[in-house]
């Protein structure tokens, strides 16, 4: 997924004005209630499904660098004193995201780890999330790791599609959310304010220069603008904005809050500890690439139409467009691709459909299609189940959902793009890792960014990725952070 999510899933509690304001001023003095058992066990029981979604946790140097700092910034919010009642994981996801849910879990990803520069702004992102935690910013998230799969959003809105009671088009309209998109639409601008007062002051507290949350708050503005400009989609509202304040306005409301303030950034120290991180997609659980999606650990590929998008998950990746939107996984397979079809339809909650299945060749492969019809409160709607065996033992499938009658035509040069990887996917599949390198006599922004390991927008991808702006210029000595191979 290439969007830029800033999301968190915790606990909300609801004051009367005047409350309102006494605990803003207690919890900013670090006075959060603390943690309860019931919060303890209701994070233990989403974490390993969050952990799982979003490609596991990492480990090694940064991944405990990264919860040395989160520990030292969560202890300053009241809800314990003591650092190992916080569990601070690092996750191996390509999406810009940090969040954290009730009993003392914290978690931020790889992608968003490389897009800061210092420590002071990793400590800003997790106080920010902390802050969501201690002031209990939403009731109850027991489904948390629900909320979370991507395959359970499409299954949801199958089951709802087949059943007659799914809200069908509304999802159709937006496209299928991710988990943590619609974690964040639980939050109101006056809670995400209020998280980054929190974060700011916490880091006072911790001795981190205060004025960080701004700096990171910018770098995301500029990373979210990139993303849009490469997708070639600049009017897009990036869904950590959906119910944050406006990036700008909320950049110069954390310097306002910021001023005066003085402490560390340790910019050395984090960058060498992000040094050699893998960036972008793991080619383990698949590389988007374009409008490719590629899956080496199953040699297999395929292309989505332009216009459409692709987000990946743990689970599935999902596609969306105006024709309609679409799931691409594996499931068990036993040899017969009709009970194979009949399977993934159970799985999206139409369990009493009986439906032909047509058996037939896609590119050279062994196929089966069937589409089954369904209602979604006033509307209809086709859901097509497109698989595809690669040998005896292993098949995957498009699950597509449209509007009634229009079938799976708009998915046609998406399903028939499915193919065997080529010697070029390989190459396109590489993984991607950060380095920190020292400026040399003679460089600039502009031979440095020839380094970047990509063919699209070197220069604002080097530019966005160190927070450079237009007219400013690297000096010999300086360290600066490039992707390559």
């Amino acid at each position: 997924m290439k969007k830029t999510v800033w999301a968190a899933a915790t606990a909300l509690m609801l004051t009367a004005p005047g409350a309102a304001d006494a605990q803003r001023t207690d919890l900013a003095a670090g006075q959060a209630a603390a943690i309860t058992p019931a919060e303890r066990q209701q994070g233990q029981q989403a974490n390993a499904g969050i952990v799982a979604e979003y490609g596991g946790a990492m480990s090694g140097r940064t991944a405990t660098y990264v919860e040395g700092v989160g520990r030292r910034i969560a202890t300053q919010s009241g809800l314990s004193s003591n650092p190992g009642a916080f569990d601070v994981t690092l996750l191996n996801s390509p999406v810009n995201n940090a969040f954290a849910i009730p009993g003392g879990y914290i978690y931020v990803t790889r992608q968003l780890l490389a897009l800061m520069n210092d420590e002071a702004e990793l400590a800003a992102v997790l106080g920010h999330e902390v802050g969501h935690v201690a002031a209990r910013h939403s009731q109850s998230r027991q489904k948390v790791a629900q909320r979370n799969s991507i395959l359970g959003a499409l299954g949801q809105l199958a089951v709802g599609a087949v059943a007659g009671n799914s809200g069908f088009g509304q999802l159709l309209g937006r496209g299928v959310g991710t988990g943590a998109q619609l974690l964040t639409l639980g939050y109101s601008r006056k809670q995400e304010t209020q998280s980054d007062d929190l974060g700011i002051a916490y880091l006072r507290r911790a001795n981190y220069d205060p004025e960080a949350m701004a700096s990171m708050l910018d770098a995301l503005a500029s990373q979210t603008a990139l993303d849009e400009q490469l997708r070639g989609d600049a009017r897009s509202t990036p869904a950590w904005a959906s119910t944050h304040p406006d990036p700008g306005a909320r950049v110069q409301r954390a310097a306002q809050q910021a001023r005066q303030g003085t402490g560390t950034r340790n910019r050395d120290a984090f960058l060498a500890a992000i040094d050699g991180l893998l960036y972008g997609d793991d080619p383990k659980q698949g590389v988007i690439e374009g409008q490719s999606f590629l899956y080496p650990p199953g040699r297999v590929a395929f292309t989505v139409p332009q216009g459409y998008k692709m987000q990946n998950g743990a689970k599935a990746v999902s596609i969306s467009g105006d024709g309609g939107q679409a799931q691409f996984a594996s499931a068990a397979y036993d040899g017969s691709l009709e009970r194979y079809v009949g399977a993934v339809l159970r799985g999206l909650g139409a369990a009493n459909a009986q439906p032909a299945i047509e058996q037939t060749r896609i590119g050279g492969f062994p196929a089966a299609v069937t589409t089954v019809r369904g209602t979604s409160g006033q509307q209809q709607v086709d859901v097509t189940v497109v698989a595809y065996a690669l040998d005896a033992r292993q098949a995957y499938h498009f699950a597509i959902v449209t509007p009634a009658g229009r079938g799976a035509a708009a998915f046609e040069p998406m399903i028939g793009s499915f193919r065997r990887m080529t010697a070029e996917d390989d190459r396109a599949a590489r993984p991607r890792y950060l380095r920190v390198v020292t400026v040399k006599p003679g460089e600039t922004i502009q031979t440095l960014a020839r380094r970047m390991a990509y063919a699209d927008a070197p220069l604002e991808r080097f530019q966005v990725l160190n927070r450079l702006g237009e007219g400013d210029a690297v000096r010999a000595g300086d360290k600066v952070k490039i992707i390559t191979y």
